[in-house]
């Protein structure tokens, strides 16, 4: 199939179905996981609940810029989630935008998030935005995903973003705490991402991608797995003297334990030789995301 026939644009169709495919252009699903450590973030800045309106603000900034790196990084990748049988229903795949209309649409979209940022919360955290951007696209999309296994290691950094904004929206710098939380996130994404490249290996294969679990031994990627937790378990830990609250130096180290024995299971499983089932750990790394920053948040209003 020629190149003008792949990025053709599919036939007629309806300005919901149109509507819906530019929404799936921006991974609403990935944008929740990120937004979910965003206000936590903001809550602990301001020691209890910040304006309203900046939370609103930095949240629809945050929707707009996250938005725009996965609608480039849809773009760009579309050759790739061709191929990956989890990917392939991606409006890119499907030929429902062309690819030129969608570039456009994620480049609005990040001009938004600046303004928006700049105007209404302020230029430090739209700097942040287009810094997460630019990474996800240049660095992780562009730079890292087809050249090395440490792709997600490294760019996962693009992931952080959220928590830095969220701070900067409250204090107008970025502290201390905010650069923990970094660091939680960081090294949570390895566990989080290894674990379903595990699951979809061949499709990483297929599409010349060389992710950790295809280029290494199942035994050695998941004592890599073994020792981000550990790492990311210890980092958490490091919060509680910046007045995260008791409720979550307990949440940090009942999830850890959680997280760890998880880790350590499936290591062990592996060792012994038997088939690798590393879903329950991926879905448990969503699970425990999201209580920590849930229980950061409450332990601010306790």
């Amino acid at each position: 199939m020629s190149t003008a026939t792949a990025d053709a644009v599919a036939g007629p169709r309806s300005p919901i179905q149109v509507l819906r495919a530019y929404v799936a252009l921006t991974k609403p699903r990935i944008i929740e996981l990120l937004l979910v450590t965003t206000v936590p973030v903001m809550m602990l800045a301001a020691r209890g609940w910040p304006s309203s309106w900046t939370v609103l603000a930095t949240l629809a900034g945050g929707t707009l810029a996250a938005g725009s790196a996965n609608t480039i990084n849809c773009v760009v990748d579309r050759d790739i989630d061709a191929v990956m049988a989890r990917t392939r229903r991606r409006p890119m795949v499907r030929h429902q935008v062309a690819p030129v209309a969608a570039l456009r649409f994620g480049v609005v979209l990040g001009m938004l998030a600046t303004v928006l940022l700049g105007l209404t919360v302020n230029w430090l955290s739209a700097v942040l935005a287009d810094a997460a951007i630019g990474f996800y696209v240049f660095v992780y999309t562009l730079g890292l995903k087809r050249r090395t296994p440490s792709n997600i290691v490294i760019g996962g950094a693009a992931g952080c973003f959220p928590v830095l904004i969220g701070w900067s929206a409250v204090r107008g710098s970025v502290g201390w705490a905010a650069v923990v939380l970094f660091g939680v996130v960081f090294l949570w994404t390895p566990p989080h991402f290894w674990s379903l490249a595990m699951r979809f290996k061949d499709d990483y294969a297929a599409a010349g991608v060389p992710m950790l679990p295809v280029v290494a031994r199942p035994v050695y990627v998941t004592r890599q797995i073994v020792f981000y937790s550990w790492a990311m378990v210890a980092v958490s830990l490091l919060l509680v003297p910046f007045g995260a609250g008791w409720l979550y130096a307990v949440a940090a180290v009942g999830l850890g334990a959680v997280f760890l024995v998880a880790a350590h299971r499936l290591h062990a499983a592996v060792k012994r030789g038997e088939p690798a089932k590393p879903m329950p750990l991926f879905h448990l790394s969503i699970t425990y995301l999201s209580l920590l920053f849930g229980a950061l948040a409450v332990s601010q209003l306790v």
